[in-house]
């Protein structure tokens, strides 16, 4: 019983993960939203996507400005800058290319879970070796602050931080009036 139940347990798990990988490739399809902005590193976007990284650019100009960076530091801002652009497609194309993947899968008679898992497992490691090397360009130029830049850069992100959490409070709210609605219209 102990076996059967291991059993159903790991098939569950492979399932479910097939199913978000097939999500995540299809989310991901031309004829779905763009990927979200730089920062968010991939998943669907759309027009909130588009506005997000119109967001995201302005706040980086705006950060840069204040900065008063020289010549060595500007070059690693221009670095790291460069450094998550060219992340942030390269993850969009491995969506795009699992979305692909996936599209031919589901044509099959009988799903090869293994084969869907790990595909899924070798875009995740591209993808956090992606995001490491955007962080690590990120901290090379921060290291390169002096006090008074750092207290800038870091002013501004615990502002962004306050917005993203006033965010997820109001989306939790949201989200709780809408059960509470639900529940009172079965």
């Amino acid at each position: 019983m102990l076996k059967q139940s291991r059993f159903l347990a790991i098939t569950a798990a492979a399932l479910a993960l097939s199913l978000g990988a097939v999500n995540a490739a299809s989310a991901a399809a031309p004829d779905a939203q763009p990927p979200a902005g730089p920062g968010m590193m991939g998943g669907p976007g759309g027009h909130d996507g588009h506005k997000m990284e119109m967001r995201m650019k302005k706040e980086l100009d705006k950060l840069h400005g204040q900065l008063n960076l020289n010549a060595d530091q500007e070059k690693l801002w221009q670095s790291a800058l460069e450094t998550m652009k060219q992340n942030h497609a390269a993850m969009r194309q491995s969506h795009e290319q699992m979305r692909a993947q996936m599209q031919t899968v589901k044509q099959q008679p009988i799903l090869d879970l293994n084969a869907m898992y790990a595909a899924h497992q070798k875009i995740e490691q591209q993808n956090a070796q992606l995001r490491d090397q955007t962080s690590a360009a990120w901290l090379n130029f921060y290291n390169a602050l002096n006090d008074q830049q750092k207290t800038t850069v870091s002013t501004a992100l615990k502002q962004r931080f306050a917005k993203m959490e006033a965010r997820r409070e109001h989306w939790g709210e949201h989200r709780g009036m809408q059960g509470g609605a639900s529940a009172a219209n079965p």
